[in-house]
């Protein structure tokens, strides 16, 4: 289908271009938004009256979304959601969410503005961009995570999703270090009578190869005494 574009659309043209599109992406998008007018021979003629209008209006636009661009570029927001251990989401944060909120202090932004392919399901920092307007489009960072101090911790570029394997692993390694340092200060008598303890199976077998056995009588001296 054949269209007018009454505004700059992204990756199609400027306003006032005719350009051709596929019909689902303009019944189901471009005419009921009206960024669009079928490319017939009475809108071409209705457009070249419109014109005029729809460039004061889309300055109008344009200039309410450049206020608002100074105040949402790099903006950083937090949202706060419970999570499991390893980061996954029980729920998700999606473009109303976002959209929430970012109007704020007077401004409105729509969840049609915010671009995001898909919803966020894990905590983390990303990187989200908001189109203002057809000209105008700002990055944000949207922090999830489980508490205000673990954003902090994410802000700050640290891991906050390791496992908890991980952190018994760490456990058990600073365990063995501190018996070792224990074991540096006892005397070695001490050290070896606690070893003892702890393996008395070991230590009375050795018991019994040190000890010598007991001789049995020669068969000539047994005639002897006979």
């Amino acid at each position: 289908m054949e269209v007018i574009l009454l505004e700059r659309v992204a990756k199609l043209g400027q306003m006032g271009d005719v350009v051709r599109v596929k019909d689902g992406f303009a019944r189901n998008f471009l005419l009921p938004k009206g960024k669009a007018l079928r490319a017939t021979k009475e809108n071409r003629t209705r457009f070249d009256g419109m014109k005029a209008g729809l460039e004061t209006r889309n300055l109008e636009l344009k200039g309410d979304a450049g206020k608002i661009a100074g105040k949402l570029d790099g903006k950083s927001v937090t949202v706060v959601r419970q999570a499991s251990e390893t980061g996954q989401l029980f729920g998700s944060v999606t473009t109303r969410d976002i959209a929430a909120l970012l109007s704020t202090d007077g401004m409105t932004v729509n969840r049609s503005q915010v671009i995001l392919n898909a919803p966020i399901k894990s905590i983390g920092q990303y990187k989200v961009p908001v189109a203002l307007h057809p000209e105008i489009e700002v990055n944000v960072t949207i922090i999830v995570a489980r508490s205000a101090d673990e954003a902090a911790r994410i802000a700050r570029g640290e891991n906050v999703t390791i496992r908890r394997e991980e952190g018994d692993e760490d456990e058990a390694a600073a365990a063995e270090a501190a018996r070792k340092a224990a074991e540096a200060v006892f005397e070695p008598e001490v050290l070896e009578k606690q070893r003892a303890d702890e393996n008395p199976e070991p230590a009375a077998e050795a018991e019994a190869a040190s000890a010598e056995p007991a001789k049995k009588p020669s068969k000539g001296k047994k005639k002897d005494a006979e």
